[in-house]
């Protein structure tokens, strides 16, 4: 059992289904009123392919949006690598961290800067699967 003040974080990865299309503005838009009304902060990384997002937030919010997204029919293969309490938020305010090649050189800076006060373990796991992603998109 969690404690009053402590937070839950969740660190997933999950792949596009085959035929879904996503409107990235409108899948920013929905996410940041979504999270903004359930106080829930984080990252998403997103190539048209691949998604990764770390969020954290009241524990209860936490779970209903990993349910949500889980019944997602755009999402599949969706898999949990960290499911942690956290006293206080890693990531401060929601961002949405999106993979564009025109962006490539600045891209790896952003992605730092967004996961510098992440755990050690966290930050590796981002940073990691985005440098995957942008040096071997597929």
């Amino acid at each position: 059992m969690t404690e009053p003040n402590e937070l839950l974080q969740i660190v997933y990865v999950s792949s596009l289904a085959p035929g879904a299309r996503i409107d990235a503005a409108a899948m920013l838009a929905t996410a940041r009123r979504n999270n903004g009304r359930d106080g829930i902060t984080g990252m998403l990384f997103a190539d048209g392919k691949r998604f990764l997002q770390a969020m954290e937030g009241p524990p209860e919010k936490v779970e209903t949006t990993l349910s949500r997204i889980r019944r997602d029919p755009r999402h599949r293969a969706i898999v949990v690598l960290s499911k942690r309490n956290i006293a206080q938020r890693e990531f401060g305010a929601w961002d949405m961290a999106h993979y564009d090649r025109a962006d490539e050189g600045d891209f790896g800076t952003r992605v730092r800067e967004l996961t510098s006060a992440a755990s050690p373990a966290v930050r590796a796991t981002i940073e990691g699967f985005v440098a995957l992603r942008t040096e071997r998109p597929d």
